[in-house]
């Protein structure tokens, strides 16, 4: 399995050029800080993020103070996106970096306008929905079905995607726990049952030194499925290739 290529955001490069001029205008490039929370649970949303570089996992939280992922994204998709349903809509998740990057940001009023002008920008947000739908899923099957030591891989390995190909990752045993949703002396052994198989090289205080080939042999099928399945979503390719982000023109004729 090779890692993805690197690019900007693939959602907003998918767009024709028409479509993209839409949203071009009102964008602001804005800093994504690790921890940062991007999305609260319950709170109304008032920017869509599109990331350019670093990873944001949704985190559900339990009455009982309990946290799990549900996902992660990164280039390929987008935060916020689902407030086209309106303004009754809230999140359910909270969005929380974990690692940082970029993204390009824009006000749910000036997305929303250009999402009802244009056809390639609503057949982006569905495209992005089927994504992370698709990653709810996998991960709620991998989570029922695979080890947690699989699980661990899975998810280090879906971060590593999203980071410039360094091989430590800034993660404290606590965001570990929150990730995977077990107590953090479930993640001292999980450590050091990856580190027995080579997988993670050493784990220091808030940092995790990985061996990808290793790792990928200790993760489970699910990792794959999920990569494999975004890459059919989301497209890699340049602005306008993709048969589902034709232009409105093109979708609905002169």
């Amino acid at each position: 399995m090779g890692r993805p290529a690197s690019a900007g955001n693939r959602l907003l490069t998918a767009l024709p050029p028409a479509d993209l001029a839409l949203l071009a205008p009102h964008l602001q490039k804005v800093s994504l800080e690790q921890d940062a929370v991007v999305i609260r649970a319950g709170d109304r949303r008032h920017h869509v993020y599109f990331p350019h570089s670093g990873a944001i996992s949704f985190m559900l939280g339990l009455p009982n103070g309990e946290t799990i992922a549900t996902a992660v994204i990164g280039r390929e998709g987008a935060i916020g996106a689902l407030s086209v349903l309106g303004p009754s809509f809230l999140s359910s998740v909270t969005a929380v970096v974990r690692v940082g990057g970029t993204a390009s940001q824009i006000s749910v009023s000036r997305f929303h306008a250009a999402y009802m002008q244009s056809g390639a920008v609503r057949h982006v947000v569905e495209a992005h929905t089927r994504s992370i739908l698709m990653q709810f899923q996998h991960v709620s099957a991998c989570n029922g079905l695979h080890s947690v030591e699989a699980r661990m891989a899975r998810w280090l390995l879906h971060l590593h995607d999203r980071t410039e190909g360094k091989n430590i990752l800034s993660l404290t045993q606590e965001t570990l726990s929150h990730l995977l949703g077990v107590r953090r002396t479930t993640v001292t052994q999980v450590i050091a049952k990856l580190r027995a198989l080579g997988a993670i090289r050493s784990a220091r205080r808030g940092l995790v030194e990985i061996d990808r080939v290793r790792l990928e042999e200790a993760t489970c099928e699910c990792y794959d499925i999920i990569r494999c399945a975004t890459d059919r979503i989301v497209p890699h390719g340049a602005v306008g290739s993709h048969p589902h982000f034709a232009s409105a023109d093109k979708l609905h004729g002169p």
